[in-house]
């Protein structure tokens, strides 16, 4: 999933500095759930698991609010821009994919955001992991869609 992640940032990175900026955020919650997902023992009161899982549900946050508010918005204004139809029936779909995976990762964030309990946590961020590598391949696929094959009619 990582890998997938530096692979989004070379192919559209620098076209946009919104979409620049929200590869970045998304590696950095890759990061922080990989530090966490590889946690061999999760036990109740563990300060440090407490934390990273706080910062993993603050990146959360702030990686999928920046989606819905600012980065599918712009890439739908550019499909519209290019007058391309095809493009944007296309996002609506897989905007239906991406909103799938919302309320899961909202859930997780307001399970975890304000307690100590991890009993769950393994299981929780498996279950969170399939649905951040299916938001991340619909996303791509959406900025390839109305961002990418627009390029070499902005050169």
């Amino acid at each position: 999933m990582l890998e997938n992640c530096k692979d989004a940032q070379e192919r559209w990175g620098g076209v946009s500095q919104i979409i620049d900026r929200w590869l970045h955020s998304r590696q950095a919650l890759l990061v922080s759930f990989c530090h966490l997902s590889e946690k061999k023992e999760i036990a109740d009161g563990d300060r440090e698991v407490e934390a990273s899982v706080r910062t993993l549900c603050q990146q959360l946050v702030d990686y999928i609010s920046a989606g819905h508010f600012e980065v599918y918005d712009q890439l739908i204004q550019e499909g519209q821009a290019f007058g391309d139809s095809e493009g944007l029936e296309q996002a609506k779909s897989l905007y239906r994919e991406i909103d799938a995976t919302t309320d899961l990762a909202v859930d997780f964030n307001d399970k975890y955001q304000e307690t100590d309990d991890l009993e769950s946590l393994a299981q929780d961020l498996s279950e969170l992991g399939v649905a951040l590598e299916t938001r991340f391949a619909a996303e791509d696929r959406m900025i390839d869609t109305l961002h990418t094959v627009h390029k070499n009619q902005l050169a």
